[in-house]
């Protein structure tokens, strides 16, 4: 057994530190989303623009909502020595990425 100064991990740390990630995710995608949306919206920008951006801006809340059941599941298996599974949250962080990159596309090649 290894003594606590050489344990490979710290117990709650990690997780803790990757719940942050996950939040920083989230707010970039809600607040940029509802942002970008806004202005595509304001400019007159086609629909699909505005739909993107809102598309962006739902998957980054989901995924707010979804952090604290996601941090608890990283706590159980990590202590629990368990593979963890990002299953869902990685669809809405994709999804979410591909929304942006759909309105910033449709915002290029829109406006002259």
């Amino acid at each position: 057994m290894m003594a606590p100064e050489e344990e490979v991990w710290d117990r709650g740390l990690q997780s803790e530190r990757t719940r942050l990630a996950w939040v920083r995710t989230a707010v970039a995608l809600s607040t940029g989303g509802l942002g970008a949306a806004g202005l595509s919206v304001r400019h007159g920008l086609p629909a699909l623009a505005v739909a993107a951006f809102a598309l962006a801006a739902l998957c980054g809340g989901v995924l707010l909502i979804r952090t604290r059941a996601r941090f608890r599941r990283v706590q159980a298996a990590l202590h629990g020595g368990r593979p963890l599974d990002d299953g869902p949250d990685a669809v809405f962080a994709w999804l979410g990425t591909l929304g942006v990159v759909a309105g910033a596309l449709t915002f290029v090649f829109t406006v002259r």
